[in-house]
């Protein structure tokens, strides 16, 4: 079975101003790294967000902590965080700790 990784953005909203403005995660999927950092890129450059996220440091994040996170603040106070989070579909197959049945020696 083809093994394959998505990437899951979430955006939580976090901080003084949630308590505000009540609202949940949006989580959404994307099947390749290289558009899911376009996305967010082109979402947070029309909402006048900065861009600091970049390819690399998504990369480099991934391979070594498993996953990426970033803050997103306006004077001070948090606003929101987005968490980008590898995951494979179709895992290869394990024994699920099932062990060989034993046999019964017959006399």
């Amino acid at each position: 079975m083809l093994q394959q990784t998505i990437y899951e953005v979430r955006i939580t909203y976090i901080g003084s101003l949630n308590n505000l403005r009540q609202r949940e995660p949006f989580v959404t999927y994307f099947s390749n790294l290289k558009k899911t950092i376009e996305n967010i890129s082109s979402q947070l450059a029309l909402n006048g967000w900065p861009l600091k996220i970049n390819y690399s440091a998504v990369y480099r994040s991934l391979q070594a902590k498993g996953k990426y996170t970033c803050d997103f603040d306006v004077a001070g106070h948090k606003v929101f965080k987005i968490t980008i989070t590898p995951y494979t579909l179709n895992p290869t197959l394990t024994t699920l700790g099932i062990d060989e049945m034993p046999t019964v020696k017959s006399s």
